[in-house]
């Protein structure tokens, strides 16, 4: 037989495009169209309703990037189309080739009932099957005009990111607004086309289904009439059933389909898009239920049901039934679909309570599994922060986009740093977006790495971000694909349904320990410092107010703990954790609007906090000390003075009248700070000279510390997001000091700053301090920044041979080799932290401190002595320019510090140290603190009261050194009882309370343990 498969494909490729494909809506008849566009934000419905609406024709441009256009829409069922599917067809413009992010719409009734959105690849609204014919259709179209932020590819900056900068000229033009039949025949035939056309190309050219299928094509377009596309479709369709009939082989794999629509709480839109968005797509998402009985969609983001809730009743209305009915599956868990390395680890526990929680009340439906498939990689600590929530399973897909190594798994159990497993899927699909094409079926065969062990993966399908969701043409797509030779089967079904059946044919899955590290998006944890200093300021704030809240309910009487304003000021913070909003990696609307909203959150926690010791009553001034360790620290009193005081932990202590003796003084003598624990020794350039620990009598530097690195920085794409290797090769280091100078000189505190000018006018003020009692040693850093396409880092090379290094992650830290000796090692080039780093050798250690930062990386080189130097360098500001062309510009203050001599439990205590600043405050305080903790590595994390409002202590308190810890906690109040709980607060059992009413707490290395506390009357 000849090879004539060129011909066949170009054939089939021009009749399918050209013939088919235009006659699926072949009859059609206009609608009358007025236009009315909103001033400024978007408007309500009745609102709209009554604005004054103009005439508006096809091939008109409208709507100015991010503007709102109403369109009042008219017209009849011409009587022809009686008997017939009639639907509207709906063009608004759309263009390029990606469905979200740029114009959509929600088509309403006139009495204001949403119907269904308007969306690229989604732009039929349904009005009758059969039609009567003579129907009058009326209805109210909100279209917004969001700017395509992709459209130039990211290869250049663009104002269109921010309402304030993006102009007014109209970014669309309206193509189309129709009634039109809906060719039910040659809809399915496209289909059928389609599923058959990819399907072939998919298979190996000497497979013989290819040529099959190739061949009964190439026969049953002999059948089409192109001159009657839809009365031959039939019979076209009918040759065609003999290779759409044809069962799957018996071993093919199987892929669980389920509905999704990844919607980013914010990304290339700010929050209030999103919030038309998700009614938009879940207008789409109910209406699509209605039709396919089998269809189920899988949802994630306990926030965006609540938006929908608030704002659209009647889509909230149609999301409850989908849910009894069983078409529409809450899952992840979580308040957003929050980043996966930078919340603390408090926050991510409440991001699981939070979400579950709202399930549980709304649907009756506890999740089983963490949903978060784009974040960019993921903490050791989810594994126990998972499974104390409640959840069985977790489903990531961003590993797939490793830049260096191709990750081992597809389905494996994942171990965190405490030893808890959970188990776990990334799709082999590669995406969050399937739409069941042929290349995608093929793809996820070709990658599944379990083979000979698991038959089956998951891949969630829909257009996301705007895209509508799931499609009916996915949707047929799946019904073809059910059971078909030579493609995978998929079977519509619940995510709780594949993992149950993938857990029971893969128990012995293998085990990857420790964090998921995305080889990609190593930037994420520095752009936009202004949003990760808000978000990490605002855990901490929250962590304080909870704790004198509670210390103010239990003490003073009268005190009404603020339970409806710590909810919304957490649920505020969770949000802007979400994957694009706290990793610096959307527009500048969202990191404005971030940025404001961080501000309101200090703003009112400062103010729950004042009240709740203002409550404990006057007294003198007194020290507020929230951190889990006793503090022995200088403070300044309310006249600025300096002061030393002793707080214990989560305590207070009084300010003055005879209290704690001053350690050695400090002496300040040139450019030289001693403390008798640390001699520091300022370079004329500004540097570090000399740090050298007095009690282990050794330097601490190998080299110049603090030094300042200022390198280009521009990776091949994605520019808010990737920190690419070469950035390395090329900077500059600031040295030229316009002033060294001595800024204070106390016996308590001594201080040296520097002043620098560097690049495009940018400005850097550090304030080096020792303060008497204190190894620490302060670097507080004022940045006017004004670069583009830069990092600035700080380097401390320390006289240590460290084989790896130590960052503090959520309830812990991980050990990361400082060798490259393998792909995966190398890679590593720039990774995440929160509030220190350590490394060290036996007997000797050092951590940097940080109060705002996250990214850093960690090296290390052999002198020519012979000794090895380790260089720890904090990652401080960038200067990406796409999506927001001014990320970063402005101020920037933050503190850093250098700790020598420090052990792990060092770094752990002064980590909350520099985040947590003792507050001074005209209060009586309390007589003593809430709980305190006997015991090393036991470290309390949050203490509050019971979500149920019962009256019940929460104290929930990790292992933080890295190995086993006996304790006894003890509390401030008579204590009736205690139990283990879950992070819901739910008993898991009774805790080991002794007779004198303390706490035995007896952990694991890095386990987490809540306590419900419950209080003995008093009478």
């Amino acid at each position: 037989m000849h090879d004539e498969r060129r011909r066949i494909e170009e054939r089939l490729e021009r009749l399918h495009n050209q013939r088919i494909k235009p006659a699926i809506h072949a009859a059609a008849v206009p609608f009358e169209v007025e236009a009315w566009q909103a001033p400024g934000e978007p408007v309500p419905f009745e609102e709209a309703a009554a604005a004054p609406y103009e005439p508006f024709a096809m091939d008109t441009p409208w709507g100015p990037p991010w503007g709102t256009t109403w369109f009042r829409m008219r017209g009849q069922v011409p009587a022809a189309y009686a008997g017939k599917r009639v639907e509207a067809v709906i063009d608004l413009g759309f263009v390029g080739d990606w469905p979200g992010n740029q114009a959509e719409a929600l088509v309403h009734l006139t009495d204001g009932t949403p119907l269904k959105a308007v969306n690229p690849l989604n732009q039929y609204v349904p009005i009758a099957n059969p039609a009567a014919g003579g129907e009058e259709i009326h209805y109210l179209v909100e279209a917004a005009s969001n700017p395509d932020i992709l459209a130039n590819d990211f290869a250049a900056p663009t104002p269109l990111g921010d309402v304030l900068t993006a102009g007014d000229k109209p970014l669309y033009t309206f193509k189309r607004a129709d009634i039109a039949v809906l060719d039910e025949e040659v809809w399915h035939l496209d289909l059928d086309v389609q599923v058959l056309r990819e399907l072939m190309l998919e298979l190996g050219e000497h497979d013989p289904r290819r040529h099959e299928i190739m061949h009964a094509l190439d026969r049953a377009m002999d059948l089409l009439d192109l001159d009657d596309i839809s009365g031959s479709a039939a019979e076209v369709r009918a040759a065609l059933k003999p290779v759409l009939s044809k069962p799957a082989n018996a071993s093919a794999h199987i892929i669980s389909g389920v509905g999704h629509a990844h919607i980013d709480s914010a990304w290339l839109w700010p929050i209030r898009e999103t919030k038309r968005k998700t009614s938009r797509t879940f207008s789409n998402v109910t209406s699509l239920a209605d039709e396919y009985k089998e269809f189920i969609f899988a949802c994630s983001q306990a926030q965006q049901y609540e938006w929908v809730r608030d704002n659209y009743p009647h889509v909230w209305a149609r999301i409850q039934e989908s849910v009894k009915k069983g078409q529409w599956a809450p899952v992840g868990g979580m308040w957003v679909e929050a980043d996966g390395n930078l919340p603390g680890g408090e926050a991510i526990a409440r991001q699981l309570i939070h979400g579950k929680r709202f399930f549980i009340e709304h649907f009756g439906i506890e999740t089983k599994g963490v949903w978060l498939p784009d974040s960019f990689g993921y903490t050791a600590a989810y594994p126990q922060l998972a499974k104390l929530a409640g959840n069985e399973w977790f489903l990531t897909q961003k590993i797939s986009w490793n830049q260096t190594n191709k990750f081992p798994h597809h389905t494996f159990w994942w171990e965190g740093i405490d030893g808890t497993r959970i188990f776990t899927h990334f799709p082999p699909v590669d995406t969050y977006n399937a739409r069941f094409s042929g290349e995608e079926m093929s793809r996820a065969v070709r990658n599944y790495s379990e083979k000979g062990g698991a038959t089956r993966s998951l891949a969630p399908f829909g257009w996301g971000d705007g895209g509508g969701g799931p499609t009916r043409e996915i949707m047929e797509r799946a019904r073809r694909l059910k059971d078909l030779e030579g493609s995978p089967k998929v079977e519509i079904e619940h995510p709780d349904a594949f993992f149950a059946k993938a857990l029971q044919e893969y128990p012995d899955a293998p085990v990857w320990v420790g964090e998921l590290y995305l080889e990609l998006h190593r930037a994420t944890y520095t752009s936009q410092a202004r949003t990760k200093q808000g978000n990490r300021r605002s855990e901490h704030r929250l962590r304080e107010a909870e704790l004198w809240a509670t210390t103010a309910a239990l003490h003073a009487p009268g005190y009404a703990y603020p339970y409806e304003k710590l909810d919304r000021l957490w649920k505020t913070v969770l949000l802007h954790q979400f994957h694009d909003i706290l990793p610096g990696s959307s527009i500048a609307w969202v990191h404005r609007e971030a940025e404001a909203e961080y501000a309101r959150v200090a703003g009112e926690l400062e103010e729950l906090t004042a009240e709740a010791v203002a409550a404990l009553g006057a007294g003198g001034t007194r020290v507020f000390n929230t951190s889990p360790y006793d503090r022995a620290a200088v403070v300044r009193t309310p006249e600025g003075a300096p002061a030393y005081v002793e707080v214990p932990a989560n305590g207070s202590a009084s300010l003055g009248g005879g209290g704690a003796e001053p350690p050695q003084p400090v002496t300040v003598t040139g450019r030289v700070l001693d403390n008798g624990l640390v001699r520091v020794e300022m370079a004329e350039d500004g540097t570090l000279a000399s740090v050298r620990d007095l009690r282990a009598n050794r330097e601490v530097l190998a080299d110049k510390g603090n030094l300042l690195r200022l390198h280009t920085d521009l990776p091949n794409y994605w520019d808010a997001w990737d920190i690419d290797k070469h950035y390395k090769n090329r900077y500059t280091d600031l040295l030229d000091a316009e002033s060294v100078t001595v800024v204070e000189e106390d016996p308590l505190v001594g201080a040296i700053r520097v002043e620098r000018s560097f690049g495009k006018g940018s400005k850097i003020t550090q304030t080096i301090t020792v303060r008497a009692g204190s190894p620490r040693i302060d670097i507080e850093t004022d940045i006017d920044w004004h670069e583009a396409e830069k990092i600035l880092k700080a380097g401390f090379p320390v006289d240590i041979r460290a084989p790896h290094s130590s960052a503090e992650i959520q309830f812990g830290h991980v050990q990361r080799p400082t060798h490259t000796n393998t792909s995966w090692e190398a890679a590593r080039f720039e990774v995440s932290g929160h509030r220190w780093v350590h490394i060290g050798e036996p007997g000797y250690g050092v951590a940097v401190i940080n109060d705002s930062t996250y990214g850093h990386d960690v090296s290390r080189t052999v002198r020519e002595d012979g000794g090895t130097t380790t260089t720890v360098r904090l990652s401080l500001v960038r200067a990406p320019r796409v999506p927001d062309p001014g990320a970063d510009q402005g101020r920037h203050r933050f503190t850093y510090a250098l700790l020598p001599g420090a052990s792990i439990e060092d770094a752990v205590a002064e980590g909350y140290s520099l985040n947590l600043p003792l507050r001074v405050a005209d209060s009586a305080g309390a007589p003593e603190p809430v709980v305190s903790v006997d015991g090393d590595g036991v470290t309390v994390e949050a203490v509050k009261l019971a979500d149920d409002r019962s009256g019940d202590v929460v104290v929930r308190l990790y292992e933080s050194r890295g190995g086993r810890a006996e304790g006894m906690l003890r509390t401030g109040f008579p204590l009736a009882g205690a139990q283990v709980t879950d992070l819901l607060e739910r008993p898991l059992q009774d805790a080991d309370v002794d007779g004198d009413g303390a706490v035995r707490v007896g952990l694991r290395p890095f386990q987490i343990l809540t306590l419900r506390l419950k209080r003995a009357e008093v009478r």
